[in-house]
C-alpha cells in the first residue's frame, strides 16, 4: 500500500491511498466549513440587527401601534381595538429631547384623534380628540360644547350615555366656564363624553407631548366575545377602519 499526501491549499487537504488497482480519495475541508459557518452566523446576526434598527426607526419616526384599554373614546374606539398612529404627520421629533421637533409639518387640528403623554403622568399615553387649539375659547353649558362662542352641533362621534346633568359646583364634566386655550396647547375630550377623563378635569395638552395622529384600526379583539357571530371575539367589521 502506497500512501500519498498532496496539499492543494490551506482550505483543502487530499489524501490518496493506493490499494492494488483501487484508489480511495479522502477530502477533509475543515477550514472552509468553519468559515462557512462563521459567515452564516454573521449574516444572521447582521440581518437581525438591521431588522431591529429598522423597526426602531419606524416606531420612533414613522408609525407606532397602540392598544385601546378603556372606553373613553367609544364608539369611535372600543376596548380591544389596536390602532396605528402616524408619528411624522405633525413633524419629526428627536427622541429624549422633551418633544423637540426638527422638521415641523403641521400642528394638530380640531377633530384630530391624537395620542399624547398624559400631563399628570408622562409615563402613560392617552388618546383623545382635539376640540380646541391654541387661542380658541372653550365653554360647556349643560353638556353642550361651545368653541369660540359657536355651538358644536356637528359632532356625530360624540355620545352622551348619562341623561343626568351635573352642576358645575360638583364637577366640570357637564358645565365648564369660559376657558381660553394657551398657545402651543390643545383642549382634548373623549368621544364618550360622560365617561372620559380629559381636559375638562386636568387641563391642556402641550404640543410637545403629542406623539401622533391615530388613523387606522388594524385589529380588534373583544375579550368578552363568544361563538355568537354578533358578539364574536374578533370584530372583523372594524379591521381596516380609517379613523375620522
Amino acid at each position: 500500500m502506497t500512501l500519498k499526501e498532496t496539499t492543494f491549499s490551506d482550505e483543502n487537504k487530499t489524501v490518496e491511498v493506493n490499494k492494488g488497482s483501487q484508489t480511495e480519495t479522502i477530502k477533509v475541508e475543515k477550514k472552509i466549513k468553519i468559515e462557512k459557518k462563521k459567515s452564516a452566523v454573521r449574516e444572521n446576526i447582521e440581518a437581525i440587527i438591521i431588522a431591529v434598527l429598522l423597526a426602531l426607526f419606524i416606531r420612533t419616526f414613522i408609525v407606532q401601534a397602540f392598544k385601546i384599554p378603556s372606553g373613553s373614546m367609544m364608539d369611535t374606539l372600543l376596548i380591544g381595538d389596536h390602532i396605528l398612529v402616524s408619528k411624522f404627520i405633525y413633524g419629526v421629533k428627536i427622541p429624549f429631547t422633551d418633544g423637540y421637533t426638527i422638521i415641523p409639518f403641521k400642528d394638530p387640528a380640531r377633530r384630530d384623534i391624537v395620542v399624547f403623554k398624559y400631563p399628570e403622568d408622562p409615563e402613560k399615553d392617552f388618546i383623545k380628540r382635539v376640540v380646541a387649539v391654541g387661542g380658541d375659547t372653550v365653554e360647556i353649558k349643560n353638556k353642550k360644547l361651545y368653541v369660540n362662542d359657536a355651538l358644536q352641533e356637528s359632532e356625530p362621534y360624540a355620545v352622551y350615555k348619562d341623561p343626568s346633568v351635573i352642576p358645575a359646583t360638583f364637577t366640570t364634566r357637564d358645565n365648564l366656564p369660559l376657558t381660553k386655550v394657551p398657545e402651543n396647547s390643545l383642549f382634548v375630550m373623549g368621544d364618550n363624553r360622560d365617561n372620559s377623563h380629559d381636559s375638562r378635569f386636568w387641563g391642556f395638552v402641550d404640543l410637545k407631548s403629542v406623539k401622533g395622529k391615530a388613523f387606522l384600526i388594524y385589529w380588534s379583539w373583544n375579550s368578552e366575545g363568544s361563538w355568537d357571530l354578533k358578539n364574536f371575539w374578533v370584530r372583523w367589521n372594524r379591521i381596516g377602519d380609517v379613523l375620522k
